[in-house]
């Protein structure tokens, strides 16, 4: 899929822009460890590219204000992206804007005869701030067009003005009107960072409201648990190329988005919920991603609660970095491998 690579440098590259710009310094100077032999030759020359992250270049101050916010989302959507025709011609798939029980989406679909009947809830990243309309499709559509099935790339709303629980509201709405047409084991969810987390989250809600758990989750990274928690949120500060550290951006967002609601609730913070009939589920992760360790308490949780889950554990790779290292061989096996997955538990054509 040579084509995908202007998708994806785009996505990444106004990714870090916001980060980088929108990020307090780190509190301590960080030297990255060597470029890792056991990291494919994609990744290696990234790293080696990118050398160690300049906390100098860190220092303006993170969002606090909401204008503060609706600028910083401003500069996300103004910067350079593809549009749905480009993401459409590259990689094969058609895409089409609707709206499915009051929520805007983009329902993509791969060229050619779908490899199940399943359909993958496709929820975008973008600390639960940014990523919305078309930003929201390229990784749906990536995946729509290796695994051969349909996605839709839920635009849900975001803070500032419309903070938790919207976001969930919107997921269960489309989940909702999506039952009526579909059974829910053929229905995926997930997403990558806050994707991730908000479809976890979102199955604590079908829990809690009686709804019948979907089929397979896909967890790319999984921003579970918005407090500064977990082991790698220390251990990797200013090793993760791309996220940097909690405090700034993450740490005001995640205020941002819960609006004074307790953090450590499971429907903000999913590691902390019950994992009892979760559906199974794929996990990807870095030896460099400050999320390593919300990925690996959630893996343990759903282990735990006797669910399917496979914990895949990249050497090297930084927060979400396969999103943009196309030509990696890590990237070809995450989607690969993902697809794999989502076919084999979404039911047969």
């Amino acid at each position: 899929m040579k084509n995908l690579r202007v998708i994806v440098v785009k996505s990444a590259w106004i990714c870090s822009l916001v980060l980088s710009v929108f990020s307090t310094a780190w509190s301590h100077e960080r030297q990255l460890p060597p470029v890792p032999e056991g990291a494919s030759p994609g990744l290696q020359k990234a790293i080696s590219a990118a050398g160690a992250p300049s906390t100098r270049r860190r220092q303006v101050s993170a969002p606090t204000t909401e204008d503060e916010w609706r600028a910083a989302a401003a500069i996300m959507a103004s910067a350079p992206g593809p549009s749905l025709s480009d993401i459409s011609g590259q990689l094969n798939v058609t895409i089409a804007a609707q709206v499915i029980a009051g929520v805007d989406v983009y329902w993509i679909n791969p060229m050619g005869t779908p490899k199940t009947k399943g359909l993958l809830m496709y929820l975008h990243d973008g600390a639960y701030v940014f990523g919305g309309g078309v930003k929201s499709v390229p990784e749906a559509a990536r995946i729509s067009a290796i695994a051969k099935i349909p996605s839709i790339a839920i635009d849900y709303r975001r803070p500032p003005d419309d903070p938790y629980p919207a976001a969930l509201d919107d997921v269960e709405a489309v989940y909702r009107s999506l039952l009526k047409t579909h059974s829910p084991e053929n229905i995926g969810i997930g997403g990558t960072s806050a994707g991730g987390g908000l479809s976890l989250a979102s199955v604590h809600r079908f829990n809690d409201v009686g709804l019948p758990a979907p089929g397979a989750l896909y967890l790319g990274t999984p921003w579970a648990d918005l407090t500064k928690t977990g082991d790698t949120f220390y251990t990797l500060a200013g090793v993760d190329r791309i996220l940097g550290s909690y405090e700034g951006l993450l740490e005001n967002a995640a205020h941002l988005y819960a609006a004074g609601a307790d953090l450590k609730n499971p429907l903000l913070s999913p590691v902390y919920g019950e994992f009892s009939g979760f559906p199974p589920a794929y996990l990807v992760t870095g030896t460099r991603d400050l999320f390593l360790s919300d990925t690996a308490r959630v893996h343990r949780k759903l282990r735990a609660a006797g669910v399917e889950a496979e914990l895949n554990v990249y050497e090297g790779l930084s927060h979400a970095e396969y999103l943009f290292i196309e030509g990696s061989l890590e990237h070809a096996a995450i989607y690969q491998e993902l697809s794999i997955f989502l076919n084999r538990h979404l039911g047969s054509p």
